[in-house]
């Protein structure tokens, strides 16, 4: 039996909305069947579409030429536990969610969050809860992106300032507008 290794896979977005992620997903399986891959999710951002793949890594060439009619490859991450000092960990994280990398923003963060203490808990669990959402939208699930977005604003009710140079007074303001408008558009942290 082979080893999976889990990757997260980002094909170039050309032209691809939320909207088509039942339809991607279903193609990528289609186009990967027969192959000893796991394609679990899809996930829509506005440059990259991304799979989250299970596969031995050495045969990670032949599965993004099996996917090529959907996209071309951008770049692939193979998804490990990270232990990561915690100013780099929230750089990283970040930089994830400004790419629209929200799942794995929300992994990286989810390892602040453990080294966090009291209101600093809440705080940085209120902006996991904003990459969750935002994972949601990106799989053509507004309701549930909304509902998370409210339980985002309940974490982040008493925090105020910045948190490593996150200005979270702008980042309440975008969540409580997305929330009244029921629009949800994206923003960068």
């Amino acid at each position: 039996m082979e080893i999976m290794d889990r990757f997260m896979l980002h094909l170039k977005n050309t032209g691809f909305a939320p909207s088509d992620t039942t339809k991607l997903l279903a193609d990528a399986r289609s186009l990967a069947a027969g192959f000893d891959a796991t394609i679990r999710d899809c996930r829509v951002a506005t440059k990259y579409v991304e799979f989250d793949v299970s596969i031995d890594k050495s045969h990670m060439n032949s599965l993004v030429e099996k996917l090529k009619p959907i996209a071309d490859i951008d770049h692939a991450r193979q998804v490990i536990e990270e232990h990561l000092e915690k100013n780099e960990a929230v750089k990283l994280g970040v930089f994830y969610f400004n790419e629209e990398r929200f799942w794995e923003a929300h992994e990286v963060l989810e390892g602040v969050w453990k080294k966090c203490f009291e209101g600093e808990r809440d705080l940085v669990q209120g902006i996991i809860l904003v990459a969750a959402a935002f994972v949601h939208y990106q799989k053509d699930e507004t309701s549930i992106c909304l509902s998370v977005l409210g339980r985002a604003l309940d974490k982040l009710a008493n925090a105020t300032g910045t948190y490593h140079n996150i200005n979270i007074d702008l980042l309440r303001n975008n969540i409580k507008s997305i929330i009244s408008s029921g629009n949800i558009s994206l923003f960068s942290i």
